[in-house]
């Protein structure tokens, strides 16, 4: 099959073939074994006499609270010191004796994925029969490293209240952790369905969310999601933890966060719980959007889980199935020509604008306005500004199926093996009328997960974990459900012979088409897409104790099958500059796909990665981690070959075949250093500091929009048509045309791209029960990933007045060759700093909670790397060609947020009994609590036209921010109406006549007097 076919030459890339052999006969050849998930956590800590003198030889057992079973026995060495790695996560209780020594237990340990507990134990002089208990206090999820972040235990995952119950919520409730605003989760098949959050100002496609140890990422490598968004099962999930920066070199494959799951097992009892959760809109207030009744909304979510064990302390099984329905009412609004506008009328209503319109009449083209009957419908509502337009809206029903299911089993082998296995399935489908109330349409999303471990104790020093996985995720979108209406599959409106109607597209004020059915796929949409990702990943980790020396190394070896079927442009789309040019036939562009066989594109890649660790302790309060990581990804490849891709932006042609790119992975050296430091043995407070170095990986995912279709395994072609062109004559003019069809860029040459994370922080138990942690994070990415919807474009000329771009006359695309060139560049840059603060209180008296709080600013130059346009507030295709003028805050950025969330266990009157006291105990009040800043927005004007004279297929331009008292903000709080102030930006002006004169365009002029003082460009990103 190829798995480890790396395109290498010359003495250094053998060099890096020889360390990857050398690895990979490790996995095969280490000693199998395990119970848990190597990412588990750890246990350490020191044993001394009352007078603070090393106790060597002591016994330590640390017991399952849940099954009762010892999972593991260490003893203090020489120096007193002792470690216990690789635990599950869950709650633990501790035992310590030696002779002449009175027993000591700790209970209520709680153990994350990813965690390092530190108990310095101190063992009294008497009797080993008589036993001290205490309960272990509320400690930071990393006591013993750099890493950052946090967790929530089993009565948190238990317990707090989540909309929708979804999982990976509860990750957003750690400091350092902010939910994506401008995203689109649920719903967006390309981009992926899970809830983007960005972790320590990292893009929330570079996290990794894991389950058991595997990576369950889904082809947009974000976070699993049903068609809603949400990750159901949360009644099968022990514990989340969240690692924010700095974690150890054992994990990999991303330089964002990592969110780890780790699933129920069964126990020695039966246990387990039937539920159902309803929401209905009659229980729901009015929002400020809702019209006059709350449009109907029904939701139910049921279910059942169980554990039990099969054999007595040997095998256990857990399960859980979980069900949702949902009906949920939608009102969509659109913006129609009006009857008026249809008759050739404009301005119709001169003073429903400021300043007033001329009325003007227009002779309107029959094909257009046969075109506008059938598909546009007539304004139901009110009209619009000057008459021209009017509001279209109708009511439909959005339905939603989901099942969700998930089994594990646990066997202990025998005293010193033990393995489990997980199976997970959730398969959603959501159904909804289109925009125009036309068609309705249908999307399916899939997941499933396998993941094997198993786990060999040597010694009390000495252990193995092996582990496999398989994560597949399917997402297909624009299957058709039902026609609405007979046209969208009749021909004769076709632009493209035998094709159904096209779209007619960007013409300002007006709604867009929706997408239509392809005549040669039924049931099918243009646009659609039919996305299968599967993951292979295999690892082994060893984890060795010698004297004050902590090890731990391993590997991992991950196989990608990326499977996709894009339905491009079959049916064609016209763009109008205005209202006008739409009715009298004078299109701006049209883009169509010639005719021809769909191919399935099926990308193969193959990531390796090796680690060595080591925690010193240098001394008993004071560690040092020691860590590296080498991390390489194969050059992505096609499994028909057809790849093309223009090595230089200018080439008349594209090349074709592997290789897609030089690998920039072969060096990926990944330094992991960290200290953790503790004044004195009796000292709560804690001092822990590190940086680090990770990788992005050209994944798959970067080039999904790229790779497929590409010139001339398809002919996508955009241009200029003819005036009154529309609707068959623009195919025929431009499909012909040998120089306007779509092509790629993907770098030939990229550098590394990689991210650097440093951190420091203090962490001070306040009492046995609270803990609070106030720390820096910090990183800088250099050389991200970025696509461009299209680099063809106009280049400018850097003078002293600044960028001018040439005459529109005399003006060229970098390569006339091709229409759109879709671009995928290693060149982004991005900053980080932020104050990340944590209060936490194990439970007590019935009540636990958290607060946490981040007050950051995240900054670059691009901010996604699958799409330009991948959040609501981004810019399509940025002025590539210098990104210094595109530095500005994240469309991501949130610079301030507080999340508080808690549980209260209410008492029940102690002078109640039998049943009333039944009746009245048990009961919970849970809640959350989240306030944070707003989003960045980049205003720009121009989208409809070409203002900079790019010639390209994305056009825009920044708009002048006017200064002064009256714009010192750019929003009007608590007006919704008029929120954003539109006044405070105007289109850019010559400052004189001189200026144009010397520098442009010979058009009629448009220009003013010199900027008043304080005034200032915009950019992108520029206002909040």
């Amino acid at each position: 099959m190829g798995w480890l076919h790396w395109p290498v030459s010359g003495p250094s890339h053998q060099r890096a073939s020889l360390w990857i052999l050398v690895s990979l006969l490790f996995i095969v050849l280490a000693p199998r074994l395990l119970r848990a998930q190597a990412s588990g956590g750890s246990i350490t800590g020191s044993v001394t006499g009352a007078s603070n003198a090393a106790l060597p030889g002591a016994q330590i057992s640390i017991t399952n609270l849940e099954t009762g079973a010892i999972v593991r026995t260490v003893a203090s060495d020489a120096q007193g010191f002792y470690i216990a790695p690789d635990i599950a996560p869950g709650n633990y209780e501790l035992r310590a004796s030696a002779p002449g020594f009175v027993t000591q237990v700790w209970t209520t340990i709680g153990i994350a994925a990813g965690s390092v507990r530190v108990l310095n134990l101190t063992l009294l002089a008497g009797s080993p029969e008589t036993v001290v208990r205490n309960v272990a206090p509320a400690a930071p999820i990393s006591q013993n490293s750099a890493c950052c972040g946090g967790n929530v235990d089993s009565s948190g995952v238990k317990n707090t209240p989540l909309n929708g119950r979804d999982w990976t919520q509860l990750a957003t409730l750690q400091a350092g952790v902010t939910g994506v605003q401008t995203g689109s989760a649920g719903g967006n098949t390309e981009r992926g369905f899970g809830a983007a959050m960005s972790i320590s100002g990292a893009r929330p496609d570079q996290n990794n969310f894991r389950v058991d140890g595997i990576s369950i990422n889904d082809y947009a490598n974000g976070a699993p999601g049903s068609v809603l968004g949400d990750s159901l099962g949360i009644d099968a999930v022990e514990e989340v933890s969240v690692l924010g920066s700095n974690y150890p070199a054992e994990y990999g494959r991303t330089t964002g966060g990592i969110v780890n799951a780790a699933t129920k097992s069964g126990t020695n009892s039966f246990h387990g719980s039937v539920y159902e959760f309803l929401r209905n809109s009659a229980l729901d207030a009015r929002n400020f959007f809702d019209g006059p009744t709350i449009p109907p909304f029904k939701r139910n979510q049921f279910g059942a889980s169980a554990g039990l064990p099969i054999t007595k302390d040997r095998t256990f099984l857990f399960a859980d199935y979980e069900g949702l329905r949902q009906s949920l009412g939608i009102t969509t609004i659109d913006t129609m020509p009006s009857p008026a506008a249809r008759a050739g009328n404009l301005c119709s209503i001169p003073s429903g604008v400021s300043p007033s319109c001329t009325p003007t009449t227009v002779a309107v083209d029959q094909s257009v306005a046969s075109f506008l009957k059938a598909f546009f419908p007539v304004p139901n509502g009110p009209l619009l500004g000057n008459g021209d337009t009017g509001i279209f809206t109708f009511a439909g029903q959005q339905v939603t199926d989901e099942n969700y299911v998930t089994a594990r089993i646990d066997r202990k082998l025998s005293e010193n093996d033990a393995f489990n296995g997980t199976y997970m399935r959730d398969a959603s489908k959501v159904v909804q009328p289109d925009s125009f109330d036309s068609v309705l349409s249908n999307v399916v999303s899939t997941h499933q997960l396998v993941t094997l471990h198993e786990q060999h104790i040597f010694s009390p020093t000495f252990l193995n974990t092996a582990r496999f996985g398989f994560n597949r995720a399917i997402g297909i979108d624009g299957g058709v459900t039902k026609i609405l209406n007979p046209l969208v599959e009749d021909s004769s409106y076709g632009f493209i012979p035998g094709q159904f109607p096209g779209l007619i597209a960007s013409v300002p004020g007006i709604t867009s088409m929706p997408d239509t059915p392809i005549a040669a796929n039924p049931g099918t949409l243009v646009g659609s897409k039919s996305l299968h990702w599967n993951s292979f990943q295999a690892g082994d980790d060893v984890f060795l104790t010698r004297g004050i020396n902590a090890l731990r190394f391993g590997a991992v070896v991950e196989r990608i099958q990326d499977n996709a079927i894009s339905f491009f442009n079959s049916n064609g789309t016209f763009r109008f500059n205005t209202l006008s040019d739409l009715l009298t036939n004078r299109a701006r562009q049209f883009s169509g796909l010639v005719p021809s066989p769909q191919i399935t594109y099926g990308t193969r890649q193959t990531l390796f990665g090796t680690y060595f660790e080591d925690d010193v302790r240098v001394k008993p309060n004071f560690t040092v981690n020691l860590g590296l990581r080498y991390e390489i990804a194969s050059v992505p490849t096609e499994v028909h070959n057809n790849l093309s891709n223009l090595e230089n932006l200018t080439d008349a042609q594209p090349k074709l075949g592997s290789p897609y790119f030089l690998n920039p992975t072969l060096h990926n050296l990944e330094p992991r250093l960290g200290f953790a430091w503790t004044p004195s043995k009796t000292s709560r407070t804690r001092l822990r500091g590190g940086f680090g170095m990770f990788d992005v990986l050209p994944l798959p995912y970067e080039l999904r929009d790229i790779t497929p279709n590409p010139f001339p395994f398809a002919r996508q072609f955009l241009g200029e048509p003819a005036q009154g062109s529309f609707p068959t004559f623009a195919y025929t003019q431009l499909s012909t045309s040998t120089t306007g069809f779509r092509s790629t860029y993907v770098e030939h040459n990229p550098k590394r791209s990689y991210v650097m994370q440093w951190n420091l922080s203090v962490a001070e138990q306040i009492s046995s029960t609270w803990v609070a942690t106030v720390g820096y994070v910090g990183s800088r990415g250099v050389h991200l990933p970025y696509r461009l919807d299209n680099i063809n474009m106009v280049l400018p000329t850097l003078t002293a007045a600044g960028y001018l771009y040439p005459s529109v006359a005399t003006s060229q695309t970098l390569n006339p060759n091709f229409g759109r060139v879709t671009a995928m560049l290693w060149q982004a840059n991005s900053f980080y700093d932020a104050l990340q603060a944590d209060l936490t209180k194990k439970v007590s008296h019935g009540l636990e909670f958290h607060v946490a709080y981040t007050w950051g600013k995240s900054i670059d130059t691009n901010s996604s790397s699958m799409a330009g346009d991948a959040f609501g507030n981004s810019i399509s295709s940025l002025l590539w060609f210098d990104n210094k003028i595109n530095r500005a805050l994240s469309d991501f950025n949130v610079g301030r947020t507080l999340v508080i969330n808690g549980i209260w266990d209410i008492p029940a009157p102690k002078s109640l009994s039998g049943v009333p006291a039944r009746i009245v105990s048990g009961w919970q009040i849970g809640g959350i609590f989240k306030a944070q800043d707003g989003i960045p927005f980049t205003p720009t004007f121009g989208t409809d036209g070409d203002p900079l004279g790019i010639n390209s297929s994305d056009t825009w331009d920044f708009p002048n921010r006017l200064g002064g008292a009256a714009c010192s903000s750019l929003v009007n709080p608590g007006n919704p109406n008029n929120y954003i102030k539109t006044q405070c930006f105007e289109v850019p002006t010559a400052p004189d006549m001189a200026f144009w004169t010397a520098n442009c365009d010979p058009a009629p002029p448009s220009f003013g007097g010199p900027l008043p003082p304080g005034d200032r460009g915009g950019g992108r990103d520029d206002d909040r």
